[in-house]
């Protein structure tokens, strides 16, 4: 094991973003002492095995839902194409990855980071406890830091009048597996709270085991999230991949998009009134195709499930019906009763709703979402805002929030008709006490405090939410590893004829502040005006926005981003990960020759 208090390279979270930011950094830097700390017992981070509640799926089918240097082949994992990939084989192919890349020795796991401070050196203090202890037992210094933690890593739970006479488990959906003896196996009935995707598994869960189930739905709320067969269109095309199709990404508007180098056509769909027309039309077949598909209103209690917000504005918060039957049928049939209402409060094993209807259950879980900000306290006092994390302020934003709306809606007026949102809408409430922030994470690229873009020594990884998990985390390890050793395409520059002096074999070039500033409030701020009913006032909420910003990140990487061959293949076929295999190989090989070449050019005018 490494020195504990003296690292290279901090990274906290053995999830999909912290275990391949950890192989990443270490191709690159072999003689690096890294280590990973993980709160939780074992390896996977959603995909812990704590979190594998029964009938746990992924939503990507096989083949789509893999890192690209290590693909999950049928024969070790027992895995079919077009299969779902249920939970515990996600477990074991992350913990098969660890193992064969030697990353499992480098992990402390039940290790909860309790603060991390920046001090005057640029380097971190990292101070952790074992997991159920509440004071500090280790310090350790990192030149580097990576937050790997994700978005879905601390559950919220909101605050219930009267929840201490229940008498009844109250839990979020994450813990599931820990009652599952209580609920599943043992309940008559349960209450499920929320309308997100683990509401559906909530639901479905417990239904398929003969529990009956009352599943309510805040009245005040967004509505049912917008959920999807995994085979869409006439054409029956694969939900999973049909995302990551170039020509279908340019019918969303993305302020990174035209890193593509397909601005024209974006400008001619999203600025004249004819592609607008194209745009809106492709949206409302895309709609329709899924209410149909669903037959919402073929049945007066499905119709209840059918989403109230336009597709076009929700985001990553679309799901995928991957269970082995009708969830739909137990709605029908009455095993699932749906309630649009909100929870006044409770009593003995009583959930009281605000249209007076009183509800028996065992139990009562919430799928309310999650606290969307690490947990760990960023010291000292107020560098939070300086991080570019979410937090809570009473004075008005930097003038440049105004100048990027001002040019979000220049590039995209669509954006200006945002969806009405119902008057008796009000956001959950975790308790009187509960700080709520109404700052947005700001990171340039998603990853980086602007502030200390030229520090190079902390970054964010996994702040995005996507079904592109795999392939973002990739390319964000790579750009995270790049930039702290000054690798990025900025970064370097090429020797130019003739040379007055001999120069270093790399010349690492501040980033222009402005600019950084610029480029993090611009895209962190489109996600409002984009993903209205999403997450995106939040954070980074992708859709069809993933393969753009792999075309961004890899410019900025100085790597081929365009990387199917022939025009027909760039525009219809789907990107996935095996079109990144071997990034990383790429990258150290055209470093190697940008040294090579300044080697050489210092000796001829030596």
């Amino acid at each position: 094991m490494a020195d504990m208090h003296e690292l290279d390279l901090v990274i906290v979270g053995a999830g999909w973003h912290g275990l391949v930011m950890a192989k990443t950094y270490l191709d690159v830097n072999p003689r690096s002492n890294v280590v990973i700390f993980d709160e939780q017992g074992s390896i996977g981070g959603v995909w812990a095995k704590h979190r594998l509640y029964p009938g746990l799926n992924s939503n990507n089918l096989a083949g789509s839902f893999e890192y690209s240097d290590f693909p999950m082949d049928e024969k070790t994992f027992g895995v079919k194409p077009a299969e779902h990939i249920p939970g515990p084989v996600v477990h074991q192919y992350l913990y098969t990855y660890a193992e064969k890349f030697d990353l499992l020795r480098r992990i402390q796991f039940n290790r909860k980071v309790k603060s991390v401070e920046r001090k005057d050196d640029g380097r971190w203090i990292v101070r952790s406890s074992q997991r159920k202890e509440t004071i500090v037992n280790d310090t350790t210094w990192t030149h580097k830091l990576v937050i790997a933690t994700g978005l879905t890593s601390e559950p919220f739970i909101p605050a219930f009048i009267g929840s201490e006479s229940f008498n009844a488990p109250i839990f979020h959906a994450k813990d599931l597996l820990t009652y599952a003896e209580t609920t599943i196996k043992s309940a008559k009935n349960v209450v499920v709270f929320g309308s997100s995707k683990s509401a559906y598994d909530a639901a479905y869960a417990h239904a398929s085991a003969g529990v009956s189930v009352d599943w309510v739905i805040r009245e005040s709320g967004n509505g049912p999230v917008w959920m999807a067969p995994i085979y869409v269109t006439p054409l029956k095309k694969r939900l999973d991949t049909l995302i990551g199709v170039r020509f279908l990404t340019w019918f969303s508007p993305c302020i990174w998009g035209d890193n593509d180098s397909f601005a024209r056509v974006r400008k001619y769909l999203h600025n004249t009134k004819v592609g607008r027309w194209f745009v809106d039309s492709f949206w409302d077949i895309l709609a329709n195709d899924l209410l149909t598909l669903n037959g919402y209103d073929k049945h007066p209690e499905t119709a209840k499930l059918k989403p109230w917000a336009p597709a076009f504005w929700i985001g990553s918060t679309l799901s995928v019906l991957n269970y082995p039957t009708d969830i739909f049928q137990y709605v029908r049939d009455g095993t699932i009763k749906i309630h649009i209402a909100d929870i006044t409060n409770l009593s003995h094993k009583t959930v009281h709703l605000s249209d007076n209807t009183a509800i028996q259950g065992d139990a009562l879980i919430c799928s309310t979402g999650w606290e969307h900000r690490p947990s760990i306290n960023f010291l000292p006092e107020g560098l939070d805002e300086r991080l570019g994390l979410p937090y809570s302020s009473k004075f008005p934003e930097d003038v440049l929030v105004d100048k990027a709306d001002n040019e979000i809606l220049a590039r995209f007026p669509r954006l200006a008709s945002q969806p009405v949102r119902d008057d008796k809408y009000k956001p959950l409430k975790c308790d009187e006490s509960a700080k709520v922030h109404n700052r947005p994470y700001r990171l340039y690229r998603f990853m980086v405090p602007a502030a200390y873009i030229n520090d190079r020594s902390i970054g964010f990884a996994g702040m995005i939410m996507s079904v592109h998990t795999t392939t973002c985390a990739q390319a964000q390890a790579l750009w995270l590893t790049a930039y702290f050793s000054g690798g990025l395409q900025q970064d370097v520059q090429q020797p130019q004829f003739p040379l007055e002096k001999p120069i270093q074999t790399s010349q690492v070039t501040p980033f222009n502040d402005k600019a950084v500033q610029w480029q993090t409030v611009l895209q962190s701020q489109f996600g409002k005006w984009r993903y209205p009913t999403g997450y995106g006032k939040r954070y980074p909420d992708f859709a069809f926005d993933a393969v753009p910003y792999m075309d961004m990140l890899l410019r900025d990487l100085g790597l081929k981003f365009l990387r199917k061959g022939w025009w027909w293949r760039e525009w219809f076929e789907p990107y996935g990960p095996g079109d990144y295999r071997g990034l990383v190989n790429e990258w150290k090989a055209k470093v190697s020759l940008l040294e090579e070449s300044c080697e050489l050019y210092t000796e001829v005018m030596s």
